[in-house]
């Protein structure tokens, strides 16, 4: 969620920023600005929309500098607009914030008692605010600033920026990730890796409560406690090519196509011969009476089809929980139980406060993340990596689909340490997880007809997936997917509990797609699937031949999948829910990539 970038360069800089937010985009954002001190002034310019509207305004009106920071927003207080786009000045001082400044409305009330009056809807503004006060009072910039921020709370990532001072940025993370970039002669600051990587793969991750004092000499970093901290320096690996759209008109699409190559990466590093074996080490599930998964968004329904698994395969009990509410709840957390965390990008602050809860509770903390230098990663006992590579589309496909096969693994494991899968067993599973890609390569090859079903979708108002066992939160994700991109209404649902509610929804304009491999609950899927088409309701059957072959006489439409073991049917009917989801936001012409309202990594609360 918004982005950040400082640099303290050998050229001008305006130009550099923007090329770096742009790298930042797929975080989502409704606004855009880039402040520069020139000769020891210290200006700025801002933009509403896309970063194209800031673009052209550097071509009316030049930024000059050599030291800038830029930021793109998604608005939390204010609507987004120009004056309440970042960077945020207050005289002497320009801030750019990731974030949410909880006591910003104390911090107003103090100000006001010496006159000092907003000028905008936002939190950050204050930010700016304080920091001029303290350098009216005599504070040096950077004293004005560490004061500054030990009266924020909340969550932040923070860049300063000072006029007459072109070369000094101050920058301070509390909950949002914030790193540093090493070049030569020049430094960096940016909320990801991939913004700073044309510039220098020389990285260094701030952690929790540090503040860091950025000259083009090098950086100073002080932890939480105000004492200095040595910080490694890690070279990372982000080539222009991962964030490319390599000939596809959407990320979404490349990312959605990458999957067969991706997942047999991630399948090949968590397998080897008739073993699983994970890459970071190594946990024994029989010594834990529970597991409990949390996540958002599509990473819950992720953990919601692992707690199959691991129920199914280990007998392991597991609960499922949403981050955004686990802790509220206070729940007890057994000193025998585990507690598995999965996000994306390791830095989705819901997911990071409740593992944070269960620190010191459960027997052991674990994660599976994209990003192994993430938050949520480094506080972890375990951090495994799904190994996808850079996901830029904000929908995610081939995060999802890694993390099933991660989760997947995982359940395997525990069923052979608790004794409730033998050596031959697990081959079998093994050899079928190898076979996945194969498989997710046919999906691939009906992409034309999943297109045609898709442009009759379009025109659709609302959407009902349905699915049983596994396929049920594959069904809430297909929703998901739809309802994100398209902005068509979509819900997911259990396919026994359209008795219980939604088939009064059921008419002849409402489509339904069901997931029904010809698996155990095949014949009651489509017991369901009869009364959906008794009341006219538009069937979209997605199956295999053999399903195909007993259940597609009189439904719209059918799509025909490979067949597939059962245990993994989850991960290969992510495809095409993926796809029907892409294509029918093509053909309404919505931004696929960057869908309205929403950001790729969400950082705040």
């Amino acid at each position: 969620m918004c982005g950040i970038v400082g640099v303290l360069g050998d050229h001008e800089v305006a130009p550099i920023i923007l090329e770096a937010l742009k790298r930042l985009e797929y975080r989502g954002y409704d606004s855009a600005g880039i402040a520069t001190v020139n000769k020891g002034v210290l200006d700025r310019r801002r933009a509403v929309g896309k970063l194209i509207n800031l673009s052209d305004v550097l071509v009316h009106d030049p930024l000059a500098g050599k030291s800038g920071i830029g930021h793109t927003r998604w608005a939390t207080h204010g609507a987004p607009s120009v004056g309440n786009a970042h960077p945020h000045q207050a005289g002497r001082v320009a801030v750019v914030h990731n974030g949410i400044i909880e006591n910003f409305k104390e911090l107003r009330a103090d100000l006001a008692k010496d006159g000092i009056v907003p000028q905008t809807e936002t939190d950050t503004e204050t930010v700016a605010l304080l920091a001029e006060r303290y350098i009216s009072q005599g504070l040096s910039p950077s004293d004005a600033a560490e004061q500054t921020i030990a009266q924020l709370e909340g969550a932040f990532a923070l860049c300063f920026l000072f006029d007459g001072e072109e070369d000094l940025l101050i920058a301070a993370r509390k909950g949002s990730p914030l790193a540093i970039g090493h070049g030569d002669g020049e430094m960096f600051v940016g909320s990801d890796a991939i913004a700073l990587s044309p510039m220098t793969d020389r990285i260094t991750y701030l952690e929790e409560g540090d503040r860091a004092v950025v000259t083009r000499e090098g950086v100073e970093i002080f932890d939480s406690e105000n004492r200095r901290a040595n910080r490694a320096v890690q070279q990372i690996a982000v080539s222009a090519s991962k964030v490319e759209k390599g000939g596809y008109k959407h990320f979404m699409a490349k990312e959605i196509a990458e999957q067969p190559t991706v997942l047999a990466d991630t399948i090949s590093a968590y397998t080897q011969e008739a073993e699983i074996r994970l890459p970071t080490g190594e946990i024994d599930f029989s010594q834990t009476n529970k597991l409990t998964l949390i996540a958002c968004g599509t990473a819950y329904y992720a953990c919601q089809v692992a707690k199959y698994w691991f129920e199914q395969e280990a007998r392991l009990p597991v609960e499922v929980d949403i981050a955004s509410e686990y802790r509220y709840r206070t729940p007890p957390v057994s000193d025998k139980s585990y507690a598995l965390f999965v996000s994306q990008s390791g830095e989705t602050a819901d997911t990071l406060a409740a593992l944070r809860y269960c620190q010191g509770k459960a027997a052991k903390i674990l994660s599976i993340v994209n990003v192994p230098e993430s938050s949520i990663a480094r506080e972890s006992d375990m951090a495994l990596p799904i190994l996808v590579g850079t996901e830029i589309g904000v929908a995610s496909t081939k995060a999802f689909t890694g993390q099933l096969v991660v989760l997947a693994s995982l359940a395997l494991k525990a069923a052979m340490q608790r004794g409730h899968l033998d050596s031959d067993a697990l081959a079998e599973r093994i050899a079928a997880l190898r076979n996945l890609p194969a498989l997710l390569n046919q999906t691939l090859a009906t992409e034309g007809r999943i297109e045609e079903v898709a442009k009759k979708i379009s025109t659709a108002q609302d959407v009902l997936f349905l699915g049983r066992g596994s396929m049920f939160p594959m069904a809430m994700e297909g929703a998901l997917k739809l309802k994100e991109i398209s902005y068509i209404h979509a819900e997911g649902y259990a396919s026994g509990e359209l008795k219980h509610g939604p088939i009064a929804l059921i008419d002849k304009d409402v489509p339904v797609v069901i997931l029904a491999p010809a698996d155990a609950l095949f014949e009651k899927t489509i017991s369901n699937m009869q009364e959906v088409m008794a009341r006219e309701g538009k069937v979209v059957l997605i199956t295999d031949s053999a399903g195909a072959k007993v259940a597609s006489d009189g439904v719209w439409e059918t799509l025909v999948m490979p067949t597939v073991d059962p245990f993994l049917a989850p991960i290969l009917y992510a495809l095409p829910a993926q796809l029907l989801s892409y294509h029918t936001a093509v053909a309404k012409g919505t931004d696929v990539d960057q869908p309205r309202n929403l950001a790729k990594s969400v950082t705040v609360e």
